[in-house]
């Protein structure tokens, strides 16, 4: 599987980052076959959060043996400094490290929120002290809603983080106001050697008032004629790589999507945004 730079961090990981919601409705023994899956496609970078429900814990037995096969990233959705701390030193237990790779705000989808995560006795100094403890090598930022390519512009204005990571995908990117400002912020990490990571990459849409069949809160392309170009138009933006879906059931068939990445032209990418026209994206 192609592996990318991670922005700075001297990282280069594999174009499918192991999305630990994965891990968040199995048993022990059914992650275990997941990670076993994981490995025999060769990533080399997990994203998990104690928001992820078991996922820590299932990762744990894992992790006290592979620690040194994976770039390990986590996160927080506390957004004051000692609910930041807190949660970091717990989920440090529960996945049986000593420390993080990365270590990033959580689901921050308003610049209220970005307020209170970056203001005096925010979350975001409590992982500043956590990198000067070594118990994080870099800091990060994830972004979720319509407004995520703000917020994280504007997290950029106000700390020098090492990675971002927010929602790309064909479906979302025919909402023209999203699009600019997501090449803009992928644009702006460019430059300053920022680490770009998508989510959603298999986002269809909401699910509506339609039964819900996949462990997503959105519904997901499922099917692999689907999920492929979706993979490919994502791998196309100059991104480091996508974060598996919480599916277990879609987990295999993006590892294979993603080993089976094809660059695709401009021109193909314009005729999938455009062929989504009808299609009620994710964030509206």
């Amino acid at each position: 599987m192609e592996t990318r730079p991670l922005g700075r961090t001297g990282h280069s990981s594999t174009v499918a980052i192991l999305g630990g919601v994965v891990f968040a409705h199995t048993n022990q023994a059914e992650a275990d076959k997941l990670m076993e899956q994981v490995i025999a496609a060769g990533v080399n970078h997990i994203d998990v959060a104690p928001s992820y429900g078991e996922a820590e814990l299932r990762l744990g037995p894992w992790l006290a043996r592979e620690r040194a096969r994976f770039f390990l990233g986590c996160k927080t959705q506390e957004r004051t400094r000692a609910g930041a701390s807190a949660e970091l030193r717990r989920s440090l237990q529960r996945l049986q490290v000593t420390s993080f790779d990365l270590f990033q705000l959580h689901a921050v989808t308003s610049l209220a929120e970005l307020d209170a995560a970056t203001e005096p006795g925010g979350a975001l100094e409590a992982i500043r002290l956590a990198r000067d403890e070594g118990l994080t090598r870099f800091v990060g930022i994830t972004a979720h809603g319509a407004q995520a390519p703000a917020v994280v512009a504007e997290a950029l204005r106000r700390f020098d983080f090492d990675t971002v990571m927010f929602p790309v995908n064909y479906v979302q990117y025919g909402q023209a106001a999203y699009r600019a400002q997501a090449n803009a912020v992928i644009t702006e990490c460019r430059a300053r050697n920022v680490g770009v990571m998508a989510i959603k990459a298999v986002a269809r849409g909401p699910w509506g008032a339609q039964e819900h069949t996949h462990h997503t809160w959105y519904e997901p392309f499922s099917r692999p004629e689907l999920i492929q170009p979706a993979v490919n138009f994502v791998l196309s933006q100059p991104v480091t790589g996508l974060c598996t879906a919480g599916d277990p059931r879609l987990l295999p068939l993006q590892l294979e999507a993603c080993a089976a990445y094809t660059r695709l032209s401009a021109d193909e990418q314009q005729a999938l945004i455009a062929g989504a026209k009808e299609i009620e994206p994710l964030f509206a």
